[in-house]
Order: C-alpha cells, then structure tokens, then sequence
C-alpha cells in the first residue's frame, strides 16, 4: 500500500465544501455498522438518522461524490463505504507518529481503530528519557532528539501533538521543518503555522464547557425561571465542530 507522504487527499481539487468532509466521517462511521450488520442498501433517511443530519443535506452531500442513490432502493451499503473511504484517503496506509507519551499519548497509541480506518502509528516520540525503549501497545518509545530522521525515513505526513501546552509549539515547528503537512492537536494551545499545513485542534475541555452552557439553559428552562442577561443568546464557541483548526473531535480518529 502507499505511504501518505506524497498524496494528498482529493477533496479540495473536487470543489468538495469543508463542511461536508467533516461530515463524511460520520456517514462511514453509520455505514460501517450497517455493513458489520450485513445490510445491504440503506435509504437517505435511514442514514442521515443514524448520522445525526437531516435527509436533504446528506443527499446533497453525497452529489459531490457523485452518488445520487437508486430511487426506491437507496444506497448501496459497500459501494458508499469504498466510495466515502477513498475520497477520506482511507484506503491508502497513513503512518502516523504520537508525540508525547503521557496518559492521553498513550491512550491513543492502544486504540485499536486506527488500524481499520487506514492508519497505522509509526512511532511513539518523547522527549523524557526514561521513556526511551519502553514499550507501548506493542511500540517502543523514541526520544524526541530523534524526530526529524523518524519522520523522514517513515515517510510521515501526519503527527499527533499530546505534549503539554507549553512544548506544542516547538515540537509542531520541529514536525513542520521534517515534512509534516497535517497535524491534529491535543495540547492546551493554539499552533501556528505555515500554509499548506493542516491544523485539527482537539480540546475537550471548550466541548464541556459548551455542554455545561446548554445544560444551565436546560435547567433555567425546567425552573421556569428567566436566563440571565449575558446567557439570553449564546456566546459564540471558539472552535465551533466542523470548523478547520475546531475543537470538534474527529470521529475518524477518536473510538466510535
């Protein structure tokens, strides 16, 4: 299979809108279940439920793929997983490296659904030494010293940040100068960098804080009692899902 270094996805040379990508991960997620259940078509509306979207966007969604769907039939199940696979790129094998190895690096690196969805973790790197040699779901640990040769002889083209706030920065500039054009961030920070690198920005906590916003206008709303001033329109969330650099966890990646 090929490496990801010299490919990139198809999606911006097509015209597909940003919208919709971040929007297949969950179709294939629901068409995956399907096709482990052995279904065999599924129609718009069963899909866009199980989805969380409503029938016409994903029907529109699905045109930019070319897949309009056999009226009184619907979707072929398989078809649309190979289809919605190869237009993410998940049918090539993406080496993918972790940086920092602390409680959530490690999380991520024994994740079993990376292997499924057409990546596979190439290395651990950590800048404490006496992480050096520890094994790790199977992988042992590098020292960060040796980023930049891990990346070129890998052929990395995607890195996970899970380092604390203060070192993201550094190591993203460090990822960026060896190659990498993609990055998904765990750490508590915002990462600058150059054009032609993409930026996934994860933060659980901003997704709490927006929970703990919803639940208080629940709350006030049971009571019967009036929303504060600052609470009558919701602020606006920085990093709204969807949304390039967002703090929306991508479900391609996080276990389903």
């Amino acid at each position: 299979m090929a490496t990801g270094r010299n490919h990139r996805p198809a999606t911006r040379s097509r015209g597909i809108p940003e919208a919709t990508v971040a929007r297949l991960p969950l179709y294939l997620r629901a068409l995956t279940a399907l096709s482990e259940r052995s279904v065999p078509t599924v129609s718009s509306e069963e899909l866009a439920s199980a989805a969380g979207v409503n029938s016409a966007k994903l029907r529109k969604d699905f045109s930019y793929l070319g897949s309009y769907g056999t009226r009184g039939v619907g979707y072929d199940v398989e078809y649309l997983v190979y289809q919605i696979s190869r237009e993410l790129g998940l049918t090539q094998d993406w080496p993918v490296v972790i940086v920092g190895i602390g409680n959530l690096g490690a999380a991520l690196a024994n994740y079993g659904g990376f292997a499924s969805r057409g990546f596979r973790v190439a290395a651990l790197i950590d800048a404490d030494p006496a992480m050096t040699g520890r094994q790790v779901a199977g992988i042992a640990v590098q020292h960060v010293d040796d980023l930049e040769s891990i990346i070129q002889t890998g052929g990395v083209s995607i890195g996970v940040i899970t380092t604390p706030g203060g070192a993201a920065q550094q190591v993203c500039d460090r990822l960026v100068a060896a190659g990498v054009t993609s990055i998904l961030n765990f750490a508590p920070t915002v990462l600058s960098v150059p054009d032609g690198v993409d930026v996934r920005k994860v933060d659980l906590s901003i997704e709490l804080q927006i929970l703990a916003f919803h639940e208080q206008r629940k709350a006030a709303e049971d009571i019967g009692a009036p929303l504060p001033r600052d609470l009558a329109a919701p602020p606006a969330a920085p990093g709204a899902p969807g949304e390039q650099g967002d703090g929306g966890l991508p479900a391609a990646v996080m276990p389903a």
